[in-house]
């Protein structure tokens, strides 16, 4: 252990009992809420928000069922140096006309959601309402890719990251760079213009491996993707560097500066996320849009699993005693979330949740032997398409009726964003096993080919945050409150 991992253990001990000691006056749930690109973070956490403080329906939510919340409302957020989570303007985008997506998740973002309440049946009569302060902590999952950097040398990491730039799936995309590579003298000084065009090649080769129709999803260092507030800084100036020769290789000044501004990123960047957050989170949702790398075939989903297991392998997971609480509290619930399960047939939604489960089943199994109680579920937090039957022939198909997105295609036809469509989308595969071995682009069965989740726009809103009650449909959202916080109300 080095000076920098005890250094860490300390302030995590500092911070872990200041919340401990707050805790006891004020309870307190800190709910992280992340996913890579497309996965809906922004659209959860607004409709979470929104159905809990306008009374939506929400039957398997226990407390809400048994008539136990008094109430439900919004308090500043405790964390004044960090941006809060702009839920008006969220929900305002979803209540226009038309509506349309918030913008997704580019920084770190923190909004405290109260709700009293009053206790279970049993200590009713001896004990008066309460309340429960609920952090949610919204990140880009691309962040947390990082933290599995912090533990790997500047040299390990440019291997792998070559390894993959270079793997037959990405050598196209990644052409540009890697002719970057090619052309300069790994012993001989660059002009910073030169590094910076470096940087700028391998960014944009990140940034199209993550696009459509790739949907790749490993792809550290995060912030490149995500820069946030670092956009332009010597942090994000640096890029891999094949290996040299014997120790010279490792000490020209091209390798130097690069494996400088590489560790100056992990202990200025990567390290203050996992101390100053990160390490604080008492339960966690981790959002996937599985459909998304369904689509974009075989490469894309081996890449998500990939992905989500050096996710869950971050997570400082366990069952939570005095002692953890106090000094090194850890994640004790974690829920992997297959989101848009509105985009397939209700009869699909155990097989989305069987192929995030077979993807997380490892890291799974390793965090519920800390302790820690781990679910995986499909699920929608705003609902876009209602379900009908179409005549084809003898058989009636299933279909799910929306206004496909602008840009949408399907079938041949290119959807305009207004247009009200009913679509089958094809059966998703029985076996988890299939879908990864086969993909869509190179199903066995006629059906399994014409497979494809196209988005919808958002169902019609009806007035405004401020003077309406409206909630949004879901599926499953009181599942998943249920899961993540019930237990504390």
């Amino acid at each position: 252990m080095d000076l920098s991992e005890l250094s860490i253990n300390a302030r995590d001990a500092y911070s872990g009992a200041r919340q401990f000691a707050g805790n006891l006056l004020h309870p307190t749930l800190r709910l992280g809420v992340t996913g890579l690109a497309r996965s809906g973070k922004t659209v959860f956490i607004t409709a979470l928000v929104r159905n809990l403080i306008a009374g939506g329906r929400l039957p398997f939510f226990s407390p809400l069922s048994e008539g136990r919340i008094i109430g439900a409302y919004l308090e500043p957020q405790p964390d004044d140096q960090y941006p809060r989570f702009d839920y008006e303007r969220h929900l305002s985008a979803l209540l226009a006309d038309p509506p349309f997506w918030p913008e997704s998740t580019k920084q770190i973002s923190q909004l405290r959601l109260t709700i009293d309440f009053e206790p279970s049946s049993a200590w009713r009569h001896l004990s008066r309402r309460r309340s429960l302060h609920i952090d949610i902590v919204d990140y880009p999952g691309e962040w947390l890719l990082d933290l599995a950097l912090l533990g790997q040398s500047y040299d390990a990491w440019s291997r792998e990251a070559l390894a993959l730039a270079r793997d037959e799936n990405r050598a196209a995309i990644a052409s540009d760079w890697l002719a970057f590579l090619d052309g300069i003298d790994p012993g001989a000084h660059l002009e910073e213009e030169r590094v910076i065009q470096g940087a700028r090649l391998f960014r944009d080769y990140l940034s199209a491996a993550r696009s459509e129709p790739h949907i790749w999803s490993a792809l550290p260092p995060g912030r490149f993707l995500m820069p946030g507030d670092l956009e332009g800084s010597p942090m994000l100036t640096f890029f891999p560097l094949p290996a040299g020769e014997g120790d010279a290789g490792q000490s020209t000044p091209l390798h130097k500066m690069m494996k400088r501004r590489y560790e100056s990123y992990l202990a200025h960047v990567v390290t203050p996320f996992y101390r100053d957050h990160f390490s604080r989170l008492d339960r966690q949702i981790v959002l996937v849009d599985t459909l998304g790398a369904l689509n974009a075939g075989p490469p894309a989903l081996h890449d998500l699993e990939h992905a989500l297991g050096s996710i869950l392998g971050s997570f400082r997971s366990g069952k939570n005693n005095i002692l953890s609480s106090l000094f090194r509290p850890r994640i004790d619930r974690i829920l992997f979330a297959a989101t848009k399960a509105d985009h397939v047939h209700h009869s699909d939604h155990d097989k989305l949740a069987g192929l995030l489960r077979y993807m997380t089943q490892r890291s799974i199994e390793r965090a519920r032997y800390r302790g820690a109680d781990v679910k995986v579920m499909a699920m929608a937090a705003i609902r876009a398409t209602k379900e009908g039957l179409r005549e084809d022939g003898s058989d009636p198909l299933p279909t799910l009726s929306g206004v496909p997105l602008k840009g949408e295609a399907i079938g041949g036809k290119i959807f305009d964003g207004e247009e009200m469509a009913a679509i089958f989308p094809g059966d998703l595969p029985e076996d988890p096993v299939q879908a990864l071995a086969h993909g869509r682009e190179a199903a066995a069965s006629a059906a399994e080919m014409d497979m494809r989740f196209i988005r919808f726009r958002p169902p019609g809103g009806s007035g405004t945050p401020a003077s309406s009650s409206h909630v949004f449909p879901h599926i499953r959202l009181d599942h998943v409150l249920e899961f993540l916080i019930g237990d504390r109300i």
